[in-house]
């Protein structure tokens, strides 16, 4: 690992909302391992999934005010734990690279862009920049006996021109982070397919069934939670549970950690720190599994 770098910081509408508890432990475990994040000054919606689907230069605008504001604070990493936000921010970092584009933008922002800073998520940041090994340094308290399934969704690495980071159809990133926590990864073969995204309030059916097949399949293979890296994702598949379980007629009640909460407690952090009374399906009793889980193998190691 190279030095802790300074980032800046684009948490994104959601992180000041639905998805607090993701923000507020991307905080907490940033700090922990040393990492610097800069919030942009005066950042601005990155114009999530509608933008684009109407106006690429606008959406593009959208996005590239934020880099812009970020480079003229002399900061040449943009980071952010979201992937939607991820995938907006990049996609106007490369259409600039195109100068008639950029005209179109430039008016749009009325001035010129400066070059603008490198765009990664914090999982990125976090896989690349830190390295599993080092936050395997500041585990103080294993996830040991804990066995959870990493769901990436469809857009965190993909498409790989875009986001060039990590397997686009089997990533570890988050796999090896939660190794280094402690905690047992089951191999989940859907860890990319759609949990239906923003489609949860215009089509709750559509929703509901693949949310319902993520959790069932998880569910078969014996996992205590599933881990995320999205807002939408986590959303779908925690607050949306019951109506997965009455999509498909099951009654999973299946706790949907974001990966920094996992690693917060890892590190000891504060459960306030972590934000984990936010989660819909109350994680505890999947935990204190766990640590029963945990005990009972020591034990019959130290019998045997």
């Amino acid at each position: 690992m190279s030095s802790p770098r300074t980032y800046a910081y684009y948490p994104g509408c959601s992180g000041l909302g639905t998805s607090m508890e993701y923000d507020i432990s991307t905080r907490a475990v940033c700090k922990a391992l040393g990492m610097t994040l800069t919030d942009i000054p005066d950042w601005s919606c990155c114009g999530s999934t509608p933008a684009h689907t109407v106006d690429h230069s606008f959406s593009t605008a959208l996005s590239a005010r934020n880099l812009k504001i970020a480079a003229k604070a002399g900061l040449s990493t943009v980071t952010t734990p979201c992937p939607s936000c991820l995938t907006n921010l990049k996609t106007a970092g490369k259409n600039v690279k195109d100068a008639e584009f950029k005209k179109k933008v430039e008016i749009l922002l009325d001035g010129q862009l400066p070059e603008l800073p490198e765009v990664m998520s914090v999982l990125q940041a976090l896989y690349e920049d830190i390295g599993a090994d080092v936050v395997a340094e500041h585990v103080k308290k294993p996830l040991t006996g804990l066995k959870v399934a990493c769901y990436y969704g469809c857009i965190m690495n993909r498409p790989p021109e875009v986001m060039e980071f990590d397997d686009p159809e089997h990533p570890i990133a988050m796999d090896k982070l939660m190794e280094a926590a402690g905690a047992t990864v089951i191999p989940f073969p859907l860890k990319v397919e759609c949990c239906g995204a923003s489609l949860g309030v215009a089509r709750k059916d559509v929703v509901a069934k693949l949310t319902g097949k993520l959790i069932d399949t998880a569910a078969g293979l014996g996992v205590d939670a599933l881990v995320t890296a999205c807002p939408l994702c986590q959303m779908n598949l925690d607050l949306r549970q019951d109506q997965a379980n009455a999509a498909l007629g099951t009654r999973h009640r299946i706790p949907v950690f974001y990966y920094t909460q996992l690693l917060g407690l890892a590190f000891d952090l504060p459960e306030e720190a972590l934000g984990l009374d936010k989660l819909c399906v109350d994680p505890h009793h999947a935990l204190e599994t766990a640590k029963e889980r945990a005990q009972n193998t020591k034990v019959r190691e130290e019998t045997a």
